[in-house]
């Protein structure tokens, strides 16, 4: 009797400690019980945190995640690790570095240290993947390729589990079932989302559900097509038909809402090295017809040679490109793309086809059809797809640049008057400064013209914060997922928010929140914020380190003499500080640190682009009692991609303890502007 006493007993407290540690969900054996009965799988895992979506923020995510101790799984529904930032996104869209921070900050200084630099934002698809596939290697997280998510289990508000297929062969009997405590969707499509009844919208919103200005329809001249432009097959009939392309729908007003989605395209890695290129070729498939609104815009606008003028050719190192849309006819598929979010699989597969179709068609049409001009053509001819890059997809991307998709309608919602700083949330847990951006949505007849609708880029007024609250549910639909990347946002905040180093800031600040969770015992809506943006900003790599000092011009440890006016545009951060260019009284700006722990740092000076700026700039760092001047070149400050300036360094020094060093800039004997802005101090005990 004793004996099963003590084994009712030993029981109970089993019992009891398995429902502590799962409060949000039931115990994970008996879903992975369940699960197998339910959908015939045979495999099954467990962990504390699951990330869906090996795209860059899902990289980041289970990186954290798994630095902060806890198990983790990460699914991958491709073959493809990375998402946008390796699959052809090299020109990164900063908006303003003060913005990306954490993790985000360092793949962005990990690529540097591969090109010999402090930070790159320019770079090769094959480098940023590498990259990403260092952190999973630290971590010791092995990706779980081509499966993909066809059902989520939930108890309550709390999903117990999810179930993949695999994506190549799906079947019932190789499906796998996940049980963890907490998931991130850092896919594109927000499909683990959906498939926990988590609310979403697709499309814009009308301009008053909002209180906004330029969601909706919008028909601008952004990226647009000239007028004149005939949409039909047979010019001046309408009863011919419409071209390729052109659709019928008509011109609502404008900041009416709409389901219809922002353009899709690929961002193209070709390179102009004889010794790597494999020559476009026609596709199967391939319609030139498709191109007779091209074929047209061409022969209006003859002055037009280069292929500058139809594309974004912005080059990557080692003689690369990445390609993007630009003006009336380009890489932008625009309208093919509106069923996309909510379709399947099947049909997702043929749309993602039809813009690879389209787009290699778009090359060849332009190295081969006879309409286009001799110039262009030959141009052209100089490109080719890269021997090294995307070797297992034939040196082609596998990743369609999925701009917009599903957008969670979470806890809270941002919106365009967070981007204009009208409205500043406290619970911010990620900071975006993009402007508000959308491609165009449709082609339509508008005056019996071929006209683009949709196109916006509004500039946002500064770094803004994200709230946290927007990364998470309603907590009555889901109490323990977190959404990075199809996050609680309008269309046209989404716009300006959408950007990769973003998204991977976002998921690092949803891996930490996760964790705290898991260790509360709360829901993800319940987390500490307060608590969680003390540990992103102490511990911004998840390792323990002393953090990097930044000093910015609008902060109280920075002291000002002479006669300096602040800029609001085009610094790092909100504003940066710039003396005349005919101003000979010789002010000065010094940047003094806070030094916690004493020991040698790498100091870096941000120099933002200004008109007519100084060929030499005085700067002076002290350390103590020593005091050593620098003299800075402006042929030495090389500017390179979407980015307002660049860091000097400074060089390395012993700093003490306290305030007693600094970093002085000098305007004295300047022949032109001098620009204050930040900087920087690096532990160098944190560089590898």
């Amino acid at each position: 009797m004793l004996r099963k006493k003590i084994v009712l007993a030993q029981f109970a407290c089993m019992l009891a400690f398995m429902l502590s540690g799962f409060r949000l969900s039931e115990p994970r054996q008996a879903e992975r019980r369940n699960a197998g009965a339910d959908s015939g799988q045979i495999q099954a895992q467990q962990a504390d945190v699951c990330v869906y979506g090996g795209t860059a923020a899902g990289v980041i995510a289970a990186y954290t995640a798994k630095k902060m101790g806890k198990t983790v799984v990460l699914i991958e529904p491709g073959g493809h690790l990375g998402g946008m930032t390796s699959g052809g996104l090299g020109y990164t869209d900063i908006g303003n570095k003060y913005a990306i921070t954490g993790l985000s900050r360092d793949f962005y200084r990990r690529i540097g240290k591969h090109y010999g630099k402090f930070e790159q934002w320019t770079f090769e698809p094959g480098v940023a993947k590498s990259t990403l596939q260092q952190y999973l290697d630290e971590a010791g997280i092995k990706v779980i390729y081509q499966s993909r998510i066809i059902s989520a289990k939930k108890s309550g508000a709390a999903i117990q589990s999810i179930v993949l297929e695999n994506s190549q062969k799906p079947n019932a009997q190789t499906n796998q079932t996940i049980t963890a405590r907490m998931y991130i969707d850092c896919s594109y499509e927000g499909d683990l989302m959906a498939k926990a009844g988590v609310s979403y919208t697709v499309g814009r919103e009308a301009n008053s559900q909002y209180n906004e200005t330029i969601d909706g329809v919008q028909l601008m001249h952004g990226h647009q097509l000239p007028d004149g432009i005939d949409p039909y097959k047979t010019e001046g009939k309408p009863e011919s038909g419409l071209l390729w392309g052109v659709s019928p729908a008509k011109l609502e007003p404008n900041g009416t809402g709409d389901k219809k989605v922002q353009a899709y395209n690929y961002r193209i890695c070709l390179t102009s090295d004889p010794a790597n290129r494999v020559p476009i070729t026609q596709p199967a498939g391939y319609d030139p017809a498709r191109y007779d609104l091209l074929a047209r815009l061409i022969a209006k606008q003859p002055q037009r040679k280069t292929l500058n003028d139809y594309f974004i050719w912005s080059k990557m190192p080692n003689n690369k490109t990445d390609i993007n849309n630009r003006n009336g006819f380009s890489t932008d598929m625009i309208g093919m793309n509106h069923d996309y979010p909510d379709a399947d699989y099947k049909q997702r597969a043929e749309i993602i086809k039809a813009h690879e179709t389209y787009t290699k068609g778009l090359l060849y049409f332009f190295g081969h059809d006879p309409r286009v001009p001799a110039e262009l053509r030959e141009a052209m001819l100089q490109w080719g797809y890269p021997k090294d890059e995307y070797v297992e997809t034939g040196n082609w991307s596998p990743q369609l640049y999925i701009r917009e998709a599903r957008r969670m309608v979470g806890s809270y919602v941002m919106t365009q008057a967070h981007c204009e700083l009208k409205e500043v949330v406290k619970d911010g847990v990620g900071m975006a400064a993009y402007q508000m951006d959308s491609h165009n949505i449709q082609r339509i007849v508008v005056n019996g013209m071929a006209k683009n609708e949709g196109n916006v880029e509004v500039s946002a007024s500064g770094p803004y914060p994200i709230a946290y609250r927007s990364l998470v549910p309603q907590e009555k639909e889901c109490t323990n997922l977190l959404v990075p990347v199809c996050l609680s946002a309008t269309h046209i905040a989404y716009g300006s928010i959408r950007m990769e180093p973003v998204f991977m800031v976002l998921a690092q600040s949803s891996a930490v929140a996760a964790v705290m969770a898991i260790d509360s015992k709360k829901s993800v809506q319940q987390v500490d914020i307060a608590r969680l943006q003390a540990r992103l900003k102490n511990d911004p790599l998840v390792n323990g380190k002393t953090p990097e000092i930044l000093v910015d011009n609008e902060d109280s440890n920075v002291s000002i003499k002479g006669n300096w006016q602040p800029i609001k545009k085009g610094g790092y951060g909100p504003s940066f500080l710039a003396s005349s260019e005919n101003d000979q009284t010789g002010g000065s700006v010094t940047f003094t640190p806070e030094i916690a722990a004493p020991g040698a740092y790498h100091i870096y000076v941000y120099f933002p682009k200004v008109a007519k700026p100084a060929s030499e700039i005085k700067l002076s760092v002290k350390t103590g009692n020593e005091v050593k001047a620098i003299s800075v070149l402006e042929k030495d400050i090389v500017v390179e991609g979407q980015t307002s300036g660049e860091w000097y360094n400074a060089g390395k020094f012993n700093l003490p303890k306290g305030n007693a060093s600094s970093v002085n800039i000098s305007s004295e004997g300047a022949s032109g502007a001098v620009a204050a802005d930040a900087v920087l101090f690096v532990p160098a005990r944190n560089s590898n």
